[in-house]
């Protein structure tokens, strides 16, 4: 088959590698899976990097989030089990882990209600506890990240304000449902967000950035407000000021959504059925804003790497086109 593969780290236009290798053989508790659709996710990008939290070994296949196909024909969508990820035309991936894939929803799009979308269930509702009526601030709003937690928030009810960088960026945001969209790069984000707010501030923070954006969160976050931590993708860590914490009276709640597949699955499926019927009923449907063949994958990588996308760029093995 041919896969993706990375033999040193660096930058994904430069170190990933289009490659003839042997089908992966399935041992204890994996399947096999036909790769239909995989997504590229900002921790792709890392991986391949070498800074990601989790590191295969050299050599490795990225792709952590596909919709695949079974030997028996069933169509799922899974985390393929590192190192051999979904950049390729078959992956691995544990048995119990894989889902349904929603009939609703084409297979990149499918691939697509996996990662982003279950961190922006259970950062908004299970940590968060957002209300219908409340106020959501979401950061990269256009992003593959911030796409899903825009849906998922106005599909609960709330006033969605989203962040972009740009005047494409923007666009797709109001596309996607929100009520307010603030362009950081012309305007003045702790600005806006009070004025848009009457000066109370904001409910919900969904931070998938980190650095600049969570200092503005923290400014903007409203009395026993909650901001989300899900990712760094600027670069920078912040380190939060507990004290200006306890003066406003709000809290800062992380979330690692793949501790849920091991500290308790149960949710896991919970949030799937939940996403499922949300797509069904047409209240989210992932952006998908570019399918590429497989010999695009790393061009493909290298453009979220660096920040440029919107939604999500799904590889797609079978001559470029959803299957």
């Amino acid at each position: 088959m041919q896969a993706w593969q990375v033999h040193e780290n660096g930058e994904p236009s430069e170190v990933m590698r289009l490659s003839d290798v042997e089908r992966p053989t399935p041992g204890d508790g994996r399947i096999l899976l036909r790769v239909r659709a995989a997504n590229i996710n900002f921790p792709d990008a890392l991986m391949v990097r070498g800074h990601y939290q989790v590191k295969p070994p050299l050599p490795f296949t990225p792709g952590v989030e596909i919709c695949g196909e079974t030997e028996d024909g069933r169509r799922v969508i899974a985390n393929p089990a590192l190192p051999y990820g979904g950049f390729a035309e078959y992956a691995l991936a544990d048995a119990a882990a894989v889902l349904p894939a929603p009939d609703s929803l084409d297979d990149a799009e499918a691939a697509a209600l996996h990662i982003g979308y279950q961190t922006g269930w259970f950062g908004l509702h299970r940590r968060a506890g957002l209300e219908a009526g409340e106020t959501l601030l979401v950061h990269a709003a256009a992003g593959g990240v911030g796409s899903a937690a825009v849906q998922l928030g106005k599909a609960a009810g709330a006033t969605v304000i989203g962040v972009v960088g740009g005047p494409d960026k923007a666009a797709v945001a109001r596309e996607l449902g929100c009520d307010v969209v603030i362009d950081r790069r012309a305007e003045d984000v702790i600005g806006a967000v009070k004025e848009a707010t009457g000066g109370r501030g904001v409910d919900v923070v969904y931070d998938p950035v980190g650095g600049d954006a969570y200092t503005q969160s923290a400014k903007v976050v409203a009395f026993e407000g909650r901001i989300v931590v899900v990712g760094f993708a600027s670069g920078t860590i912040p380190s939060p000021s507990l004290n200006h914490a306890l003066v406003k009276n709000y809290s800062v709640l992380g979330l690692h959504w793949g501790l849920y597949n091991t500290k308790n699955p149960k949710l896991v499926q919970h949030c799937h059925e939940q996403l499922t019927d949300l797509a069904a009923r047409g209240a989210i449907k992932p952006l998908v804003s570019e399918r590429v063949p497989l010999d695009g994958a790393a061009a493909a990588v290298q453009r979220v790497a660096d920040g440029v996308t919107t939604g999500r760029i799904a590889v797609v093995p079978q001559n470029g086109a959803a299957v």
